[in-house]
């Protein structure tokens, strides 16, 4: 153990969590706070507050990506930066995304309280619209920061209400003057829930992500014919929801098969029109995932995919055009910010398991401009994206404690 390792105010960062959880308040114990939306425009200006109490200077890209920054001694070199989000999904949970910002913002926190100054600075990020609830797709702001995205095509997108990016971000206040991109950063260490049960179910409360699921999205636009529900013969029918519906069971199906070797696939989003009653559906909309660890299984499951749409398209006399959506690939990380989250665990005694990463986050795309890391803390049941979303504090300390020593002993190189 180190002598001189810092610790966090464990009380003041729930605190910080339980403020959090008023802005947004869902179902009594979740949140629905999307992106852009009154509930986030009052989330972003509580933590631009709380940072601007902390002696941080606060810079707001036109995404709307906020930098908080902590100044270092040698204000030349780049930061090391700490991030993740305040958005939430439909029905989602208090500590998603949001325990990595408020994690970041106790480490400048922590360091105020101690007096210390670190050589390089330390930049706490809210990215702008991880979750892609309101508007795809996920990770927006991050994804443009790091060029995967172009910034106009992204202030053009709209969500289901036909607004687009740049109207929220005006209609809240938050399209700021800075530009995206452009900002060198030392490296980006982001602390998120595991989002799986692992880390629970094996009563280990840190995981340091050494890379992730190669995921991909598909969108399928399944055309037909609309006509009426009782008079056309059932021959005559090219209803698209029953090609959507063909997918739907075949896509599960293929998960289920490849389960066993940690394989994930779903529909995640449909569209139907007309969407009526009395009437079958001339065009639907379909959103597939899939996702694995292995590269040459991730290949077959894709294959198998393939094969399930050109089957589903034949045996409900429909066309089904496939367009591929958001992708990321399994090494992510560079093994120099991963080795510091290994070498401050030990020298603090922390235990912690190698783990790889099944969903998607921020980190993905900062990690592609910058080197990046990230630490996983336990959620109860691996439950996230869901109203009973929960956390135990004193589970989540030891990862706060490693993210903020880890921060310290970077930034001062």
């Amino acid at each position: 153990m180190v002598a001189n390792a810092l610790e966090i105010n464990p009380q003041r960062l729930w605190d910080s969590l339980e403020r959090s959880a008023e802005i947004g308040r869902f179902r009594g114990t979740g949140l629905r706070r999307l992106a852009l939306s009154a509930e986030d425009k009052e989330m972003r200006a509580l933590f631009v507050d709380w940072a601007r109490q902390a002696g941080c200077s606060v810079e707001i890209d036109r995404l709307g990506n906020i930098f908080a920054r902590r100044a270092g001694s040698d204000p030349a070199l780049p930061p090391v930066a700490i991030g993740s989000h305040l958005d939430t999904q439909i029905c989602g949970g208090r500590y998603d995304g949001i325990l990595g910002v408020l994690c970041g913002l106790e480490v400048v926190r922590t360091l105020n309280d101690r007096g210390l100054t670190t050589k390089r600075g330390i930049e706490v990020i809210c990215w702008t619209n991880e979750e892609g609830a309101r508007f795809s797709p996920p990770m927006m702001g991050s994804m443009a920061f790091a060029g995967v995205l172009p910034i106009e095509s992204v202030l053009a997108t709209t969500d289901d209400a036909g607004v687009s990016v740049e109207r929220a971000l005006d209609d809240i206040g938050y399209r700021g003057p800075s530009p995206v991109g452009r900002r060198p950063f030392d490296c980006y260490l982001e602390l998120h829930i595991e989002q799986a049960p692992s880390l629970d179910r094996e009563g280990c409360d840190i995981g340091i992500v050494i890379g992730g699921y190669r995921t991909q999205a598909l969108r399928l636009t399944i055309k037909g014919d609309t006509g009426h529900a009782g008079g056309t013969p059932m021959a005559m029918r090219r209803n698209a929801l029953v090609g959507a519906g063909y997918v739907i069971a075949a896509v599960n199906d293929i998960g289920l098969a490849y389960a066993g070797d940690e394989g994930r696939t779903t529909t995640t989003r449909i569209e139907s029109f007309p969407n009526l009653p009395g009437t079958y559906a001339e065009e639907v909309k379909l959103t597939v995932d899939f996702r694995h660890i292995d590269a040459g299984r991730f290949a077959a499951m894709r294959a198998d995919i393939d094969r399930a749409i050109a089957q589903s398209a034949q045996k409900a006399n429909v066309e089904i055009e496939v367009a591929e959506g958001w992708s990321w690939g399994t090494e992510l990380f560079a093994p120099e910010c991963i080795e510091l989250l290994k070498t401050t665990a030990g020298e603090l005694g922390l235990p912690y398991r190698e783990m790889r990463s099944q969903a998607g986050h921020d980190a993905y795309a900062v990690a592609t401009v910058a080197p990046t890391a990230m630490i996983f803390t336990p959620c109860a049941d691996g439950i996230s994206h869901n109203v009973n979303e929960a956390i135990e504090l004193a589970r989540s300390v030891p990862g706060a404690n490693l993210l903020l020593n880890a921060a310290v002993a970077r930034a001062n190189r």
